[in-house]
């Protein structure tokens, strides 16, 4: 891929806030050959001042690399990386950000750079969390390093909490229905948890030992019939049923943060960010949120969450292996790790690295959750799943009175069906 031996291209300009372009080339005399590493980073994933420090402090490491970090949209975002893992051109990307959970879709045909021995040798990748590690690995090989992660968490009403009598945020799986159950009274919502979020039944499935779907001799089997599966749906039965929210919906329609902004529920499942969306369509309450970690059977362990997030990637045509991995060995360290999470209210990538969110409330209970993160099937084929998702349809029938047993296994049938293609 490329380069203007003599060229420094730095972080766009509209990343610096400038009225002038930024970027451009202007020659180094006396200086040895430099060198310039295209990085590809969703909008909104970090700050300009973040990029703008770590850009500074990179060069100053590394005199002989230029960041040419470009700025890219969730949306359409897809094809463009296949694309340019397809294609050397001039312009692609040393270092790419995708999804955690868009890893497997990636790696296929070997375009993918395999850092294998980086992670387990460098960077500490035992302690990584599961749910960015999980999906960056095929056939235990590292190809997405994890960068960030969110995932969800309980918000809710102190105040309702207090008059409920209520006295402290529940710990376990039975204490959160008991709390719930005295929420759920005075016109009050115990929670509002709409009837298809599979993401929040999910995690119950992986609490109960349960999986969305099971590998085996490099086949894939929807695995939503299983007892382990069977009872943590179960349990989100039991649980949604202690609010109004809609069965044949999701958290989106409506939005949850319109719903809990109106005063008259306890409880949402939710990102600690919703929050201030939360506060802003309601300024009533301001200081009257709190956060704990989605429960677990166990008190002494936060239940399963899926974890969201992402991880960095190094397309294996790149001609900048040695800058690529250095930007992504700097991005991913302790150092730069916990400044990006402290900066976005993320969680860090590692367990141990935790402690540098324990100030922040909703950050500190979100990371407590991703300890026990999960994310789906690590599969290229999941996406499949996903556009016809039949673990929706599942859980809507459910809750209207249909039989779990059989429902699971109408379910599972059409999950193998998407999943129908050979690892080998």
């Amino acid at each position: 891929m490329r380069r203007h031996p003599l060229a420094h291209v730095c972080v766009p300009a509209a990343l610096l806030g400038l009225g002038l372009s930024a970027c451009g080339l202007v020659p180094h005399l006396g200086e040895s050959e430099r060198h310039t590493v295209t990085v590809w980073l969703m909008k909104d994933s970090a700050s300009q001042d973040f990029l703008r420090r770590f850009t500074e402090d990179f060069e100053r490491a590394h005199p002989d690399l230029d960041l040419d970090i470009r700025i890219q949209e969730w949306t359409g975002i897809g094809a463009k990386v296949e694309a340019a893992l397809e294609t050397d051109t001039p312009s692609g990307p040393d270092v790419i950000e995708v999804g955690n959970t868009q890893v497997p879709q990636y790696v296929e045909g070997g375009r993918l750079l395999d850092l294998t021995l980086e992670s387990v040798r460098d960077w500490g990748g035992r302690d990584w969390l599961p749910g960015l590690a999980v999906p960056g690995q095929l056939r235990n090989h590292q190809y997405g390093i994890p960068w960030y992660a969110a995932n969800r968490v309980v918000i809710y009403r102190k105040d309702l909490f207090g008059q409920a009598g209520v006295k402290a945020p529940p710990r376990t799986r039975a204490e959160w229905l008991a709390a719930t159950e005295k929420l759920d009274s005075d016109g009050h919502q115990g929670i509002y948890l709409a009837g298809q979020d599979w993401y929040t039944l999910s995690g119950f499935i992986w609490d109960e030992g349960g999986d969305l779907a099971t590998e085996r001799n490099s086949i894939w089997q929807g695995s939503l019939d299983t007892p382990a599966a069977l009872r943590g749906m179960d349990f989100y039965r039991k649980l949604q049923s202690l609010g109004d929210g809609p069965v044949a919906a999701d958290e989106d329609h409506p939005p949850q943060a319109d719903v809990f902004a109106r005063g008259k529920v306890a409880q949402i499942v939710a990102v600690p960010g919703l929050a201030r969306v939360i506060v802003q369509q309601n300024p009533d309450l301001a200081g009257k949120l709190g956060f704990f970690p989605v429960p677990g059977k166990r008190a002494d362990k936060p239940g399963a969450v899926f974890t969201g997030g992402s991880d960095l990637v190094v397309p294996r045509r790149t001609d900048q292996h040695d800058g690529a991995v250095a930007v992504v060995k700097a991005l991913t360290g302790a150092k730069w790790n916990t400044e990006l999470a402290r900066t976005m209210n993320y969680v860090p990538n590692k367990r141990t690295l935790a402690g540098a969110v324990s100030g922040e409330e909703g950050v500190a209970a979100m990371a407590a959750g991703a300890a026990q993160g999960r994310a789906t099937p690590s599969t290229p084929e999941w996406a499949a799943v996903e556009a016809d998702n039949p673990i929706k349809d599942y859980m809507t029938k459910v809750l209207t009175g249909a039989d779990p047993a059989t429902e699971a296994r109408r379910a599972s049938r059409r999950v193998t069906k998407a999943l129908e293609v050979s690892l080998g």
